[in-house]
């Protein structure tokens, strides 16, 4: 009875590590896509748009314009209009864009969502000194979970 209840734990703890949310650091790109979700939760679409729509958020509507929120004021459009988006991309090259778009799109201005490390780090407040501490990414991998299944959405007609 001890060796069953001792698998059914090692079993447990093997499922709840492979559901581990994968770190910024630990991201694996191919050709700019992350195939791996980074939560291993599916995104919630409704989520997704919420975050893309809310400027102290996402913020992704300063940029980039979209039919399904056209009643959000004040679309952006410095980045491209996300009309099809779920056509024109998989749910991995989306995921990969939304992670770190510099990793297709090297030019970019769009900022990398997911990340903590490898740019200026901004100071503190008007100090001109460093940030105190690691700042955490602009979204959390279940919020790029869930902007992510809401782009996928955005398929052509």
């Amino acid at each position: 009875m001890k060796r069953i209840a001792t698998c059914f734990v090692a079993l447990g703890l093997t499922a709840s590590a492979a559901m581990a949310e994968v770190a910024p650091g630990s991201i694996q790109f191919e050709e700019g896509a992350v195939a791996q979700s980074l939560t291993g939760t599916a995104g919630n679409p409704a989520e997704g748009r919420t975050i893309m729509t809310t400027k102290s958020v996402g913020n992704c509507v300063s940029c980039h314009a979209a039919t399904d929120y056209a009643d959000v004021p004040f679309a952006g459009e410095v980045g491209p209009l996300l009309d099809g988006a779920g056509s024109r991309w998989d749910e991995a090259q989306l995921r990969g864009l939304v992670v770190n778009p510099k990793m297709t799109f090297e030019g970019t201005v769009m900022p990398a969502f997911y990340k903590v490390d490898g740019f200026n780090r901004p100071g503190d407040a008007f100090t001109g000194k460093a940030a105190p501490a690691d700042l955490p990414p602009l979204l959390s991998a279940q919020q790029v979970e869930d902007v992510v299944a809401y782009l996928m959405t955005l398929k052509d007609e």
